[in-house]
């Protein structure tokens, strides 16, 4: 067997060291004069007991038990992110407990000090913005390609990043990184090579938000990791797909010496608590045991499933279901099977609309609905009694609902990525700076102290240290009017904005 960092050897992904060691403290009998008060469960409310059972009360153990991550290196909790190092290929794996945010905001504080520029791609999840707020870096932004039909955002192409750090460095020398984010919420996969090719070329590492991808790698049939076509640090959020608990996920960093793990180390002791869920670890551990040991054989069935499920579809009036016809288009490398979407502009209602009837007849809970489509998110493994159910569901739902005739419907016009996005501060100057209330048509003109993303799935449409423009309050409105929620926003109703103080 071949020997791996800490002393591990290789076949070791059958286990699960930190999950057994919890196990073991739990169900041993220790005298718990410790945190946490509930003291393995006779401490907890009645109704609690019963939601969760005294099991996982009893496996709920504070940090610095020895045997669990404290003792002789390394430690029960180092080998497992040892393990889930080995397995997505990394030199390095955190384990995360405040979700890929965390991670986001890890990197930010370790890559983009005060006075330096990231490179970033402009449907970014917040928690990067908001890491940028920590840190007192400064974005430059790069626009992804867009479907206009469906106004949905996919991927940066390698050119345009190239331009994008060409245009930054001219007027920021000190370009530290770039982050762009594969897959999209649609599933769809960029040029990470390419990218990463540029990145590299241009000096500068290339961080990847794959939280949507946390499986890939792990099948022939799906997209390689981001780590292994070049990046040099990923996110994975271990529970979207891979069976975690939530608000779990992994921070991986590659081989190279682009990045200082040792610098993101600090930064994860800054942000990481000390008293993380040892559930929450313990479900990291045995996700990563799961997939490295079973995962292509589980997600050899929820493929067949999908395909079943997409064959369905097919024949649904009104109902076009999107995916690997997208692969080729500008920002669209690969794609993701286990995301099922569904352009249902045909049928004259909306997404929304279609979601909320799914849920009322069907007690079907779909991911994500916009004006023209309906998402569905498949895990590592979903039954293909499910996927065959929901399609059945699906295709009665769109014929109750849909009017006689059907009359088709745009989408919205102004997708994000084709807004013009002026920053004139950094976001940390504008979130912590004095602000004031104004009217949104007011606001027009003013430095933007308040990050708005249409929810989901929570891209900001407006940042901290932004412009406003009277084209982002009418898109703003616009989402708001077809039933999304403005996520972020200080008034809900989005009558008033905070703007930086003049």
């Amino acid at each position: 067997m071949t020997d791996l960092p800490g002393g591990l050897r290789g076949g070791e992904q059958p286990t699960a060291p930190y999950l057994d060691a919890i196990v073991a403290y739990g169900f041993r009998g220790p005298g718990r004069f410790h945190v946490p008060g509930h003291k393995g469960g006779p401490g907890a409310d009645p109704g609690l007991r019963h939601a969760l059972g005294d099991d996982a009360l009893m496996l709920d153990v504070p940090q610095d038990i020895r045997g669990i991550d404290v003792g002789p290196a390394p430690t029960p909790y180092q080998r497992a992110e040892l393990l889930a190092a080995e397995a997505y290929g990394a030199r390095c794996t955190w384990f995360l407990t405040n979700g890929a945010t965390q991670g986001n905001h890890a990197l930010a504080l370790a890559l983009a000090p005060p006075g330096s520029v990231v490179v970033a791609q402009r449907n970014a999840h917040a928690s990067l913005v908001d890491g940028l707020v920590l840190s007192g870096g400064r974005p430059h932004f790069v626009a992804p390609a867009y479907d206009e039909e469906l106004g949905m955002a996919h991927g940066i192409t390698p050119e345009a990043l190239k331009a994008a750090i060409e245009e930054a460095r001219q007027r920021h020398p000190a370009v530290s990184a770039a982050f762009i984010t594969s897959p999209t919420y649609y599933g769809m996969v960029a040029d990470v090579a390419g990218c990463a090719e540029v990145a590299h070329a241009a000096g500068v590492p290339l961080i990847v938000d794959q939280a949507w991808g946390p499986h890939f790698g792990f099948h022939p049939d799906l997209p390689q990791g981001a780590l292994q076509l070049g990046a040099d640090a990923v996110l994975t959020s271990t529970h979207k797909i891979v069976g975690s608990l939530t608000q779990s996920a992994m921070l991986h960093v590659g081989h190279s010496d682009r990045i200082d793990a040792d610098r993101v180390s600090r930064t994860m002791r800054l942000l990481r608590s000390t008293s993380p869920s040892s559930l929450l670890l313990g479900s990291l551990d045995a996700a990563r045991r799961q997939l490295a040991v079973h995962g292509e054989a589980l997600l050899h069935e929820t493929l067949a499933g999908s395909r079943r499920l997409r064959e369905k579809l097919a024949g649904v009036a009104g109902v076009t279901v999107v995916g690997e016809e997208q692969v080729g288009s500008p920002g669209v490398a690969d794609w993701d099977p286990l995301r099922v979407v569904l352009d249902v502009r045909e049928t004259g209602r909306t997404g929304y609309e279609v979601a909320d009837a799914l849920r009322q007849s069907y007690d079907v809970q779909p991911e994500l609905a916009t004006q023209a489509t309906v998402v569905l998110v498949l895990g590592v493994f979903q039954p293909e009694s499910d996927l065959v159910r929901v399609g059945g569901d699906i295709e009665e739902t769109i014929k109750r609902i849909v009017p006689v005739p059907p009359t088709p419907h745009e989408a919205i016009t102004r997708p994000i990525a084709a807004l013009r996005h002026d920053v004139v501060v950094s976001p940390r100057e504008a979130f912590l700076g004095e602000s004031d209330v104004v009217g949104v048509d007011d606001a027009v003109g003013r430095i933007s102290c308040e990050s708005i993303a249409g929810y989901p799935p929570g891209i900001p449409a407006l940042l901290p240290g932004e412009r406003v423009t009277a084209e982002l309050v009418a898109y703003l409105r616009e989402l708001r009017a077809a039933g999304a929620r403005l996520h972020g926003a200080s008034d809900p109703d989005f009558a008033t904005i905070n703007v930086l103080r003049a």
